[in-house]
């Protein structure tokens, strides 16, 4: 199988409420727009909230689902995401992989964990 391209579909009860958090308070650029739906660009990936597929989800269905987004310095992050009201569900911390992660919710209370690579880290070094 050759992949192309992919990305993630988040599936809400109010897509409009979810295109906002994303384009507003995440400031995500946006790939693509169409009737009802945003395409936002995510680093490398993509990601779409679609309007069109929001009849069969219930309210808070984006608990089985998290989203994984790099940065280059999760405190700076910290401090943009404070000033647009973006609340902080976990402290930016090392974790025992090496990694430095802080959680936040979009308004589905899925779980978005922004991670900054340390500069010695692994991944850094592994040009695959």
């Amino acid at each position: 199988m050759e992949v192309l391209t992919s990305r993630v579909l988040l599936r809400t009860p109010d897509p409009q409420r979810l295109q906002h958090f994303y384009r507003h308070r995440l400031k995500l650029a946006v790939a693509r727009e169409y009737p009802g739906g945003v395409v936002f660009h995510a680093g490398n990936g993509l990601i779409e909230v679609p309007g069109h597929m929001s009849d069969d989800v219930g309210d808070g269905g984006g608990a089985d689902a998290a989203l994984w987004l790099q940065v280059r310095d999760v405190e700076a992050a910290e401090r943009e995401l404070r000033a647009a009201d973006v609340a902080i569900v976990r402290e930016a911390r090392t974790e025992p992989w090496g990694l430095i992660e802080m959680h936040i919710a979009d308004p589905d209370e899925r779980t978005i964990i922004v991670v900054e690579i340390p500069q010695d880290h692994p991944l850094r070094r592994d040009t695959r």
